[in-house]
């Protein structure tokens, strides 16, 4: 089987809720990091085959197309095709994945998969707004539920594992500790692209994800209160909400040759599976598993690991069935500090985690995700 490469990865630094990225349109957003991409990799823009991004809040200002608006917000040609993709957190792993089948497949050589998410401007939600009703009485019946929660998901993790608030509270406090240490190492300054961003002095340069806390304690943690009484998750145990964008690039054997590109890293295995929509986040487990199993790997073949800390509950979950380490877990932090901009949230971790594998001179990472509908994207790369 053909080979597919990724040869330039970025991602925007995490706007808060309301904070330094509002004055951004979503757009806007998407199409700076496909220039990003663009620029940095050195390559033709008019070259690129395809734009794949994804994005689970496709309403409002992230309505009709959002991939397609970021590319025309961009420094691409109009020539340059997109298309939008929704499986909800994992939206832009799932884009990646979709890229390296099409360059995989020789369809296509180049090929940008990103993804958009600004939680500022459409909120989570927006896309049910005025009482819209997803999940209809037969799939409720089938699952003997009135609907699909992830909090009642991560709770549900918590509880069958037997974690206690403080256990996930300490986990959380780590991730913002590796978050904030990874910052002043300067660890994040090559996979972030700056934007400028409109302040009350006038305008800076938004370069460090706003979420981090930097004087987070166990304290702090420990006095914020669970989102169901009785319950251990918290808002700190939890993923912050997070505006941004983020790619990489995509490109076939032939590509690297004919435009002269050095790649990051090699795609190794790509994998999705399906399981409980009802307890949700619990996938990536079985997924990850399926994703070892197809790539004739053990858990100790791979070097760093990121799984997306939508909740606390789900690294901690994964790690006990995996049997993974928590020195090669999420190790500059996760979405419980750097947030979770869902439709970019996946090719932001790629991009995490190839830089993260360079720079320790180390050569197999694991990625996955926990998804809405009890979904799991997993994919392996070899830095090179």
């Amino acid at each position: 089987m053909a080979e597919a490469y990724i040869v330039a990865a970025a991602r925007t630094a995490g706007g808060r809720r309301n904070g330094k990225l509002m004055s951004w349109h979503p757009a806007d957003l998407g199409g700076a990091i496909l220039s990003a991409i663009a620029e940095r990799s050195g390559i033709d823009p008019a070259a690129i085959d395809d734009v794949v991004m994804g994005c689970v809040g496709q309403a409002g200002e992230q309505a009709l197309h959002v991939g397609r608006n970021s590319v025309l917000a961009s420094t691409l040609p109009q020539s340059v095709p997109a298309v939008t993709v929704d499986r909800q957190c994992g939206s832009s792993q799932q884009a990646l994945q979709f890229a390296a089948q099409a360059v995989m497949s020789g369809t296509q050589d180049v090929v940008i998969a990103s993804g958009i998410e600004h939680m500022s401007r459409v909120p989570m939600g927006t896309s049910v707004a005025g009482g819209a009703k997803p999940f209809s009485d037969k799939i409720l019946e089938r699952f003997g539920v009135r609907g699909f929660s992830q909090f009642t998901g991560a709770e549900m993790i918590a509880r069958k594992y037997g974690y206690s608030r403080e256990q996930l509270d300490t986990y959380s406090l780590e991730s913002h500790k590796r978050a904030a240490a990874a910052t002043e190492r300067g660890d994040f300054e090559d996979e972030i692209v700056p934007l400028e961003v409109e302040t009350a002095d006038g305008t800076e340069l938004h370069k460090v994800d706003e979420g981090i806390r930097f004087d987070a304690s166990a304290e702090g943690l420990a006095s914020l209160k669970t989102l169901v009484e009785g319950g251990a998750i918290t808002a700190g145990n939890a993923s912050q909400i997070c505006d941004g964008s983020s790619a990489v690039l995509v490109v076939s054997e032939q590509a690297l040759k004919d435009h002269g590109l050095t790649p990051l890293a090699r795609i190794v295995n790509l994998t999705v599976t399906g399981g409980d929509p009802v307890v949700m986040l619990e996938e990536p487990l079985f997924a990850t598993d399926r994703a070892l199993k197809r790539a004739g790997m053990k858990i100790d073949d791979i070097d760093l690991y990121e799984v997306n800390e939508a909740f606390a509950p789900v690294p901690l979950a994964w790690m006990e069935h995996t049997g993974g380490s928590h020195d090669r877990l999420n190790v500059n932090g996760g979405a419980i500090a750097l947030g979770h901009p869902l439709g970019a949230s996946g090719t932001k971790l790629m991009t995490t985690l190839i830089h993260a594998l360079r720079k320790r001179k180390l050569r197999y990472g694991l990625q996955t995700m926990c998804e809405g509908g009890g979904l799991a994207n997993v994919t392996i790369v070899e830095a090179l």
